[in-house]
Order: structure tokens, then sequence, then C-alpha cells
């Protein structure tokens, strides 16, 4: 169940908001002060947000700004500010769209729908990029390989070579399976994929927990058995 973030002074707007949300499914949370709303960002992970821009204290603007350091979720003005300035000052301090108070029911639950799939869609694009096998994590999309959250340099070859053996992560892979599929067939020797094997093993695996020898054969990318 998704959980919503409603922040608004006006209880009767924020009470209204979170009953149309119920009924949809989803979980809600109010708060009527920004203090408030900053305090539960902190403890609290949600997968949208609601807010005014006109409330005492810490202004929506404001607001919007503290939050989007700490959240990537979509974030939406609901407020009586409608000319292009206040939106465009909204969207330049992290929101993601802007619903017009007073506003019908119908939309405002289309629109958190709406981002909320949009957010959805972005998380399985970037957990696909994303490998992760123990304490090595590998991104397909930034060419960035991390063991325990340290980032580590690899050559391109490199990248590609644990790239192929991750994603047949358990698979006896012959070397001219993996020369063929890293190097390609017409471009230089089979023997250069034990070299490019030791330079992984000495950037990432130096007790060799994840890269197996097969001798007579191959190698394999495992999880570690201390894991």
């Amino acid at each position: 169940m998704e959980k919503i973030l409603i922040i608004d002074d006006d209880k009767d707007i924020a009470e209204l908001e979170s009953y149309l949300l119920k009924e949809e499914g989803f979980e809600t949370v109010i708060k009527n002060t920004g203090e408030e709303a900053l305090d539960e960002v902190n403890k609290t992970k949600y997968d949208l947000i609601l807010m005014d821009i006109m409330m005492p204290g810490i202004s929506g603007i404001e607001l919007c700004a503290k939050i989007r350091e700490k959240v990537d979720c979509s974030i939406i003005f609901v407020t009586a500010k409608a000319n292009l300035v206040d939106k465009m000052v909204g969207f330049e301090v992290g929101g993601d769209d802007y619903i017009t108070k007073p506003f019908e029911n119908q939309e405002l639950v289309g629109r958190v729908k709406a981002h909320l799939r949009k957010d959805k869609r972005i998380r399985e694009q970037k957990n696909n990029n994303i490998i992760k096998i123990g304490e090595i994590e590998l991104n397909k999309e930034s060419y960035e390989v991390k063991k325990n959250n340290t980032k580590i340099d690899l050559s391109t070859r490199e990248f590609e070579l644990l790239r192929y053996l991750m994603e047949n992560k358990g698979i006896v892979l012959s070397k001219s399976q993996i020369f063929d599929s890293v190097w390609g067939s017409n471009y230089g020797e089979i023997s250069t994929v034990a070299v490019h094997i030791k330079n992984l093993r000495d950037k990432l695996d130096k007790e060799e927990k994840y890269i197996i020898t097969v001798w007579g054969y191959g190698y394999k990318f495992v999880r570690s058995i201390d894991e």
C-alpha cells in the first residue's frame, strides 16, 4: 500500500484529500505545519507528497526545497496560488505537478495515481540496470561498479567481463564462451580472458569468493559462501 503525506494548514482540505485517497486504498498521514512535515519526512519514507504553498511559518516553496533534499518521490502542490510565476518557482524547487484549489476530486486522485505509476516505472527501470550480488554492485547504465558501496575503477573490457559473469551467475562459462561474448571471436587471443580475470580478482575478489575457476574449462560467478 502506497503511503502519501498530506501537508496543509487547512484541516478541512487536508481531511478531504485524505478521505479521497483512502477510498482508493492509499495510506495517508496529515501534517498541518511545515515544521511537522519536515520532522515526518526525516522519520518515514513516503511514496508521494501533496502540499500547499500558503502556510504559516515555513512556506510551501521553502518546505519543498528542504524536503527535496531528503526524498525522491513525486511532490504535488495543491494550492490556490495559480499564476505562472508561482508554478515556475514551485517547479524550480523540486515540485513535480500543480493542482489548483478548488480542485475536482477525480482530478486529484487521477494525478496522484499517474505520478505513482510514473515513479514505479522509474524505480523498475533503475532496478533493471543494477546487478547486485553479495558485496558487489554493477550499474549497467552508468558503468559503475561498487564493492561495499566503495567505487571500483575498471577498464571498459573489465566491466564488460564482470557484467557477463554476473548476468550468468551460477553458470559455468567456458573460456571460449567468455571470449566470444566479451571480446568477439575476431579480436585478440583467448588467453586474454585469464589476464582480465586476474585483473578483476585483484580489484574486486582477491580471496576468490565470487569468481571461481573451474579447472580445465572456465569460470563461474557465485554468491560468496560467507554471506
